[in-house]
């Protein structure tokens, strides 16, 4: 037993716990498809994908790989939209360039905030929803997503106004 243990610690000496990708620091002590999903923009599908194409196995840890492997996961991550065919990237034919992308990590929210900024600005239905806080997509508003305070009768509230207002009665009545 006493010789596990100084094995673990030179195991845990060559651990990156963080790996930088683009804005992001993502967790090296978890396998590498794991750790690429946390990555926004990237799923389970596109982790398998990527690592495919990286040649690197993806149940490995992340933060035990080698530099230069890790450089090349960096790199594919940043070329995927390149690699793979149009209809898997989540940019497609963008407004403005009519190209298509693939974003990930910070670059897709700021997408995302201009593209609902730019809906807002023409009014179009879906800006028009975005402005007023209610649903987008078609779902149902009648019973679900109310934002106010309680929805229906409060019963033992009622009782209780009713208890107060008889004590009350009672006090003016002696």
């Amino acid at each position: 037993m006493s010789e596990e243990a100084p094995q673990e610690q030179e195991d845990d000496e060559d651990l990156q716990y963080f790996v930088r990708i683009g804005q992001t620091d993502l967790d090296g002590t978890k396998t590498v498809e794991r750790s690429l999903s946390e990555l926004n923009g990237v799923g389970r599908r596109t982790a398998r994908l990527i690592a495919d194409e990286a040649d690197v196995d993806r149940t490995a840890t992340f933060g035990r790989l080698d530099d230069d492997i890790i450089d090349e996961v960096v790199e594919t991550v940043e070329n995927y939209a390149e690699e793979v065919p149009d209809w898997l990237n989540n940019r497609q034919s963008d407004f403005y360039t009519g190209e298509t992308t693939h974003e990930i990590g910070n670059d897709l929210q700021l997408t995302r905030q201009h593209d609902i900024n730019r809906m807002k600005m023409i009014d179009s239905y879906k800006g028009t929803r975005h402005k007023r806080g209610q649903k987008v997509r078609g779902q149902r508003t009648k019973s679900t997503g109310r934002t106010e305070g309680t929805i229906g009768v409060n019963v033992e509230e009622i009782r209780e106004e009713q208890a107060e207002e008889a004590a009350a009665e009672e006090d003016e009545g002696e």
